[in-house]
């Protein structure tokens, strides 16, 4: 079969069929809520009790050899009543234990915090036993980080500062603004 001269070029071209409908388009980015007064304050709180209780931990650090020489003093005098043989060593674990036992607590504290700025409302729960354990930990420490005279009087001050400070910052987590941002979060 011939064609007709001409005949295909009369015919005009027909467009390429349309692509269909994408449902796989990006959603918007969503938009992140402010944090309300009482958590920002609440954060600011925790953040300065840990600043104070990191103040006492490096001015310990700094004047170790200070702290040292009496812890070692009060061990020998234990060890010449008790008949143990190395204070110095005794004396040795006690600092660092007391040192190591306060920076372990501010720690799991910040993380509890962190909890709760990711909107975890468990962190708010987990921060009422790490500082009811702070106090404790505190006072055992304070046996053998507290030195005397006016510098004593100030790691005390720090430290109740600082359990303060996490005090009021704890109960501003438990305040209903709060919780209404934690539960937000969770939607």
């Amino acid at each position: 079969m011939a064609s007709r001269p001409g005949g295909d070029e009369r015919r005009l071209s027909v467009p390429p069929p349309r692509p269909g409908l994408s449902y796989s388009a990006p959603p918007p980015i969503p938009a992140t809520p402010s944090l309300p007064r009482t958590v920002r304050t609440a954060r600011t709180f925790w953040v300065l009790s840990f600043l104070a209780g990191l103040a006492v931990l490096a001015g310990s650090f700094v004047a170790r050899d200070s702290n040292l020489q009496r812890l070692r003093a009060v061990v020998e005098d234990m060890a010449a009543r008790n008949g143990m043989a190395s204070a110095g060593t005794a004396a040795d674990v006690v600092f660092w234990g007391s040192l190591g036992a306060l920076l372990l607590v501010t720690l799991l504290e910040a993380a509890a915090l962190a909890a709760v700025l990711a909107r975890r409302a468990w962190g708010r729960w987990a921060l009422l036993p790490l500082l009811a354990s702070h106090l404790p930990v505190l006072l055992l420490a304070s046996v053998f980080l507290v030195p005397g005279g006016a510098a004593g009087s100030y790691v005390v001050m720090l430290w109740v500062a600082g359990l303060a400070l996490g005090f009021g910052g704890l109960v501003l987590l438990f305040l209903p603004p709060t919780g209404a941002w934690l539960r937000q979060g969770r939607s």
